[in-house]
């Protein structure tokens, strides 16, 4: 094929604050985990689909293959939609055997959609 560019599970992106390595970020439309230390306004490469531990909202469940969005005001997950973007599924870890992250769970398995 003459028209492809690449696979698209990662892009040069420039950040649009500072990210940590394996810290999410919302850039327009697109969500990504950061694959290095970024500061902003620095090109860096970001990770648009996979399965990536982020930071989870307390006071709230979330129940597993639920919807999961990104509050970028707080830099976390959340099952609710309300102002947020979404990214993904909440999916389980190897340890969890319940059906949900419990309310005050701090960090959560995300499979993100690598959709826009």
């Amino acid at each position: 094929m003459k028209n492809y560019v690449q696979e698209g599970d990662s892009l040069p992106i420039f950040a649009p604050y500072a990210v940590s390595s394996g810290g999410g970020a919302l850039i327009g439309s697109v969500f990504g985990v950061a694959a290095t230390d970024l500061a902003s306004g620095e090109e860096g490469t970001f990770h648009l689909e996979g399965v990536f531990v982020l930071p989870k909202a307390t006071g709230a469940a979330a129940s597993l293959y639920a919807k999961a969005y990104w509050n970028d005001t707080s830099k976390n997950v959340t099952a609710s939609a309300s102002g947020n973007t979404l990214i993904g599924v909440f999916v389980p870890a190897a340890s969890i055997q319940t059906a949900a992250y419990a309310s005050g769970d701090t960090s959560a398995h995300v499979r993100l959609n690598g959709t826009f």
